[in-house]
């Protein structure tokens, strides 16, 4: 089972990440692998960032409030919303070798979620109602995905993002599955990171188990700010407290062809099966105006 020290490399807890201007920073280098990155930037009422893009390419994404992103030329408004809980958002794209500054007039806090790349694609702007929403599983498994950034859905160099709102009680990332290896068309090879936020200071629980010897092994007890680092293994589920909805960000990126190929773990796969005789849970979609199963 997992040791207190590799715990402690793969959970980071709210607040034990934080560098500079931001709540939460993860690079490459702290994480200990070659290209996905998140930032999460708190900002005051009429307070400016200036983003320095360097080798990544970025995705601003605000989590609670709106901001103007200005960067090569353009100049994006997002509207936001009021929390991860809400409507999906608006985003911006903000390419690699760039400067951008980031502003919000009444304040708010906005991810960054990047990856180390190669082509320098155009700035451009993420639409709110272009983000297809996804009803994911069934019954107790049910979930929400928001796919902005999923492989299929907006064009990035090696970025893949995605948030996921499962309600109270539920699990998701579930059967546990994995992208640790190269298998063309059933796998491919991404570093992840799970940003996990519980409604109203709930916990969660989320877990990664070995895919091979001496694997990641992680069973950690989540909270709002929390962020858990996955180079390898079979991850999930991802567990929301009864009564408390659980949302998680996350972003990712590999080495290979920019894809989003997984393998379920075999002892659990037979879920699946399930879903079939089972409606979605009715309370979703959460605050989005329409999504397709």
């Amino acid at each position: 089972m997992t040791t207190t020290d590799e715990q402690q490399r793969h959970h980071l807890r709210a607040g034990h990440a934080s560098r500079g201007p931001y709540a939460l920073d993860i690079d490459p280098e702290r994480a200990g692998w070659e290209r996905s990155g998140l930032r999460v930037l708190e900002l005051g009422p009429g307070d400016v960032h200036t983003l320095v893009t360097g080798e990544s390419e970025w995705i601003v994404l605000p989590l609670s409030g709106g901001c103007t992103v200005r960067t090569a030329g353009e100049i994006f408004e997002l509207r936001g919303r009021k929390n991860v809980f809400g409507p999906v958002t608006d985003f911006a794209y903000v390419p690699r070798d760039a400067r951008a500054q980031i502003a919000s007039g009444a304040g708010g806090r906005f991810a960054l979620a990047g990856a180390k790349c190669e082509r320098r694609l155009p700035a451009r702007y993420g639409p709110a109602p272009e983000v297809p929403v996804e009803l994911r599983g069934a019954g107790t498994c049910s979930r929400q995905v928001h796919n902005f950034a999923a492989a299929d859905a907006f064009e990035c160099d090696r970025l893949i993002a995605v948030e996921v709102l499962t309600p109270g009680g539920n699990w998701s990332s579930y059967p546990p599955h994995k992208h640790d290896e190269h298998h063309p068309g059933t796998e491919s090879v991404l570093e992840e990171i799970y940003y996990f936020e519980v409604e109203g200071d709930g916990l969660g629980y989320h877990r990664v188990s070995p895919s091979r010897p001496g694997g990641t092994d992680v069973l950690a007890e989540v909270a709002t700010g929390d962020a858990v680092l996955i180079p390898d293994g079979w991850h999930g589920p991802s567990v929301a407290p009864p009564g408390r909805s659980m949302y998680y960000l996350n972003v990712m990126a590999g080495p290979g062809a920019r894809e989003w190929l997984i393998r379920d773990h075999p002892d659990h796969r037979w879920i699946r099966d399930t879903w079939l005789g089972q409606p979605v849970d009715p309370r979703l979609p959460l605050g989005a105006p329409e999504a397709v199963r």
